[in-house]
């Protein structure tokens, strides 16, 4: 899954590779704000076929816990 949203976060947000590892905050390391965060969201549900409740999107804070948040989805 970490895989996954790598290239999500690549593909749509052009974010540097380099830059994504289970670690990185969103938005004080890969600085997404909260617009591109709600497509991001968007391009999860509709590629990785999930529902990401609203009330959950603000409580993920690391590239980590977006996965292990979708893990948990599937």
């Amino acid at each position: 899954m970490f895989e996954t949203f790598k290239k999500i976060l690549v593909d749509e947000l052009q974010i540097d590779p380099k830059l994504i590892t289970a670690d990185a905050e969103l938005s004080a390391d890969l600085g997404i704000n909260s617009l591109e965060l709600a497509t991001l969201v968007e391009v999860c549900e509709e590629k990785l076929d999930v529902e990401v409740e609203d009330d959950d999107m603000h409580k993920l804070v690391t590239v980590g816990d977006v996965v292990e948040y979708l893990e948990s989805l599937q």
